[in-house]
């Protein structure tokens, strides 16, 4: 079936973990005939979780990515993780996306990983739509959800449904497009819906809501505004106009509602995927920057303009390889056709396009503008990379990931197993820029590193059953971080001979702290006639090494600002080892002297309880150094918001599950680094 760009949605699904985001997912795919039994997650057989890790417990781990068809429009889904171990399949998602699906768990509402996908959303300016999920719950509040929505997240939510009952009595939803009730047939997995009369208890609740609802979208049309004013009401053509106008401008968020593990209100999710969310061709064209002459340029959405896309994952397949994930913002290419990467400044060779059914894979001969695919081949492309018409190069923004806060030692359990052990985790790595992997050249241990106990757990695992290699595991490690309280300077002279060469450099380097968070600084203040611009950039080279590899504990440092203030240059023996050691020496003297000290990852904590245990739950973790926020009551449940060492919080599941009887949970995310106590 040939489908237009205006056809084209290019979707994620996000939410906070377990709000119901693969289970909604499961009955798009069904509904939409391209699966014929709906998978489920509890019994891992969810369609979109393909990978046996995320079989075995239940969780989305990696964004997987599938197409599907619903009203003639081609829809690639992208249903990403909800824990915030895995925050980065996030992130990479979103950046590639046109709209979204956010799915709130109507009893729990606004939590904090729902928060954090939010305003991952706001950064890349993706239009969404939300969805009130498990209204089927004990202590499901639709209305209580859509406060917490304007509170926490400060939007402004377009309720488009109301539920007809809740709990155990949620039957269906009252449209107030159509001004239509819809029932669900549970007989058919819920395939059958019928629309009928609102009924009488209820209509007076709908016109209201309805009413608002005009009220609101009506100003964003003069002519229909005008059309309201005279007539009092609007027809469905003109309300569904006004709806995306305002969802595509950022104005309002759409809001329905439903469960989905009960098989009610997936339809008219996939219907306002459609009808309110743009297509490539409604969303401001892709921009870039000329590396060749650092000029700003726009790539239209035009299979006629240069090719331009974005490779946004990476994943290891056992037959195909290396697959790479890109969305294509403009122009088109074919299998077998040469790209060229501009981040790399390397020509690849695309040796198979293809089609993604989440694990089934279907060849395609050409990918065009607006279309999300994966190619298989590209040998030098990691996550962030642009991919262009080398006659026409352009680099797209690339992808800022966040510093990993757990660490663990890693070794092979024999001696011969160390090249496959590091080949491993090469490949993990390419897969995951949020996992990174060093060597402890005081011990000669491989250290990796992560977001948190669960990401690391999860990496291991594939390591012994993805990649056969055996391996002991340490226990979790903080990864601390290093910072300096005042300013210093130093200045070394660096003269060495090195295979019959001489090398010198000789830099005056200050160094000065900086609000936290605001990350790293070079900045140079000698003209060139002292030190010669090619040089200059070795000395950078030097201090950010030398931070990197940390200055007193072995942490990489941070929020410092590095001045290289003077320094002099020799045209026979300056070299740009000379300057790279002379910097590194200098960066590491003088942060010697401005008076270092460690930081600690701190989290911010969200523990759910039932009243009867908040108490020793409070008492607990103000034990371990917690600093309580917040403490808010919810139907049957408790809130407790706070900030707690990391290091605290090992081995925590346990301790709360003892606590509350098995019935307590927690979410924990990166809140900052702080001096540690």
């Amino acid at each position: 079936m040939k489908i237009s760009k205006k056809q084209i949605r290019n979707i994620g699904i996000i939410a906070h973990i377990d709000a119901g985001k693969t289970t909604t997912t499961e009955r798009i795919l069904f509904y939409s005939g391209l699966s014929h039994r709906i998978g489920e997650v509890d019994d891992g057989q969810a369609t979109m979780d393909w990978m046996e890790q995320e079989q075995e417990r239940g969780i989305t781990i990696t964004a997987a990515s599938i197409t599907c068809l619903w009203r003639s429009c081609g829809i690639n889904i992208i249903d990403t993780p909800g824990h915030v171990d895995f925050t980065a399949e996030v992130e990479r998602s979103l950046r590639v996306l046109d709209g979204a699906i956010v799915i709130f768990d109507a009893v729990n509402g606004v939590e904090p990983q729902s928060e954090t996908v939010w305003h991952q959303a706001d950064k890349y300016k993706v239009p969404r739509i939300a969805y009130l999920n498990k209204m089927d719950r004990v202590g499901a509040d639709f209305l209580g959800s859509v406060e917490m929505m304007k509170k926490k997240l400060g939007t402004s939510p377009l309720i488009l449904q109301l539920p007809i009952g809740s709990e155990d009595n949620f039957e269906g939803v009252v449209d107030l497009i159509k001004m239509k009730s819809i029932r669900w047939n549970r007989e058919d997995l819920g395939a059958v819906y019928e629309y009928g009369d609102i009924s009488e208890e209820m209509k007076n609740e709908a016109s209201r809501y309805r009413n608002e609802l005009l009220d609101r979208i009506a100003e964003e049309d003069d002519e229909l505004l005008e059309k309201y004013l005279e007539t009092g009401d609007l027809e469905e053509e003109a309300v569904l106009k006004l709806i995306k106008m305002r969802t595509v401008k950022y104005k309002d968020v759409p809001v329905f509602c439903g469960a989905s593990l009960k098989n009610i209100g997936v339809q008219p999710l996939m219907d306002a995927v459609v009808d309110f969310l743009p297509s490539p061709v409604e969303i401001p064209p892709a921009t870039g920057i000329n590396p060749k002459n650092d000029k700003f340029e726009e790539r239209m959405c035009d299979d006629s303009a240069p090719f331009a896309a974005l490779a946004f994952k990476l994943q290891n397949d056992r037959q195909a390889g290396l697959l790479t994930f890109i969305r294509v913002y403009s122009g088109s290419i074919k299998t077998g056709s040469v790209v060229f990467n501009a981040s790399k400044k390397k020509r690849e060779r695309v040796n198979r396009i293809i089609r993604m059914y989440s694990h089934r894979m279907e060849n395609e001969d050409t990918i065009k503008a607006g279309d999300i695919c994966v190619i298989v081949g590209l040998k030098s492309t990691t996550t962030g990379d642009t991919l262009c018409t080398e006659g026409k190069q352009i680099l797209l923004e690339d992808l800022i990931f966040p510093d990993p806060v757990i660490s663990i030692a890693i070794e092979p359990k024999n001696s011969g197993g160390q090249d496959r052990l590091e080949n491993a985790l090469g490949r993990l790595a390419r897969e995951d820029p949020t996992f990174q992997v060093k060597n402890n050249e005081e011990t000669g241990q491989i250290i990796i590193s992560g977001m948190g106990e669960l990401h690391l757990e999860v990496l291991t695992a594939r390591l012994l059953k993805e990649f056969n290699v055996e391996a002991n595991v340490g226990k979790p490690q903080v990864a601390y971080r290093e910072t300096i309280t005042s300013e210093a300077r130093s200045e070394i002279k660096f003269q060495r001979q090195i295979a019959g060469k001489d090398h010198a450099g000789h830099v005056v380097l200050a160094v000065k702290p900086l609000e936290r968070g605001k990350g790293n600084r070079f900045e140079n203040r000698v003209s060139e006639g002292v030190i010669p611009a090619e040089f200059v950039k070795y000395v950078e080279k030097g201090v950010f090494f030398a931070m990197d590899r940390g200055v007193t504990a072995g942490y990489p440092v941070i929020d410092v600002a590095a001045v290289l203030e003077g320094g002099s240059f020799n045209s026979s023996s300056s070299s740009d080892i000379g300057f790279t050691s002379a910097a590194s020496h200098a960066f590491d003297e003088a942060c010697s002297k401005a008076r270092g000290i460690l930081l600690e990852p701190h989290m911010f904590v969200e523990v759910t309880s039932p009243e009867d245990f908040v108490g020793d739950i409070i008492g607990d973790l103000n034990s371990r150094g917690g600093h309580i926020n917040n403490i808010q009551s919810r139907k049957a449940v408790q809130k407790i918001d706070v900030i707690i060492p990391l290091s605290k919080m090992f081995g925590y599941t346990t301790d709360l599950r003892s606590m509350s009887q098995g019935r307590g949970s927690f979410t924990m995310e990166f809140y900052h680094f702080a001096p540690k106590s």
